[in-house]
């Protein structure tokens, strides 16, 4: 379905231009938790689900294919793009938490892929995704973990190897606002949103891509400046790119392919 007109209440997207590159690379990493997020949420044929921040509709296009009745939005219209190309069958509009324009109850599950520490204050965030839910409805939500896994911190090791500053955070994204990295802590911040048998745990898995396609994608989006700040020149991204390479073997299989090993929290809990 087309986007419904809403108001432009985003903020800046910084991502907007190199939307759809950024999801080859480094973003294609978030999709490993969306079948665990689902069936936490017990997501299944007929379920009214509200996908926010759904990027590229990855997690909306698992839910679609479930027999779902899904609601795709996010504050980016290039990657609302991409999510319905991902998810025809869902419906997307451009919105942007903390505040949607639904009313109370509207859906019977509410998740939310790595949406915390990009949306305003997290208590805002899910007392929001409550608010939206039925009485007796669920809330999801992934996050990354305080102590990330190596596949995760490759492309920052490579970086710092080569003597290339990052970008700081909080030129990519809001600091986090409350967003814990621990599930004893996710759990609370659920509870404290007014959540019942507020749960949460660690899912793992390995972001599987061909090594080529990989170095590629990451010479391409180094080629951005969305990382560094000026963009490198190109002997700064073939050195960047040599110290990758040599980061990268503990994981690289026979064949070609990376099997970069990730973690993130999994919270959920009922209406």
């Amino acid at each position: 379905m087309a986007d419904t007109p809403q108001p432009d209440h985003r903020d800046v997207d910084l991502w907007e231009e190199h939307a759809a590159l950024y999801v080859r690379t480094l973003g294609a990493a978030c999709a490993g938790p969306a079948v665990p997020l689902l069936d936490a949420a017990q997501v299944g044929p007929g379920t009214r689900v509200l996908d926010v921040g759904t990027g590229p509709g990855t997690v909306a296009a698992v839910a679609a294919d479930r027999g779902a009745a899904v609601t795709a939005v996010d504050p980016s219209p290039a990657m609302l793009r991409l999510a319905r190309a991902a998810a025809p069958r869902a419906r997307t509009l451009v919105a942007a938490l903390p505040r949607l324009p639904f009313p109370d109850a509207s859906f019977d599950v509410a998740v939310g892929n790595f949406v915390l520490g990009h949306a305003g204050p997290a208590q805002a965030v899910v007392a929001e995704l409550r608010r939206v839910v039925r009485p007796g409805g669920r809330v999801g939500l992934t996050c990354w973990t305080d102590v990330p896994a190596a596949g995760q911190t490759l492309v920052g090791r490579a970086l710092h190897a080569a003597g290339v500053p990052r970008v700081p955070l909080e030129h990519l994204r809001p600091p986090r606002s409350g967003h814990p990295g621990d599930p004893a802590g996710m759990a609370r911040l659920l509870g404290g949103a007014g959540l019942r048998t507020a749960l949460c745990r660690v899912v793992a898995w390995d972001h599987r891509v061909d090594a080529a396609a990989w170095s590629e994608g990451l010479a391409r989006l180094l080629g951005t400046g969305l990382l560094t700040a000026p963009a490198p020149d190109r002997a700064t991204v073939d050195r960047v790119l040599g110290h990758a390479a040599a980061l990268s073997t503990p994981f690289l299989s026979p064949e070609g392919e990376l099997r970069l090993p990730h973690v993130a929290l999994l919270a959920h809990g009922w209406r």
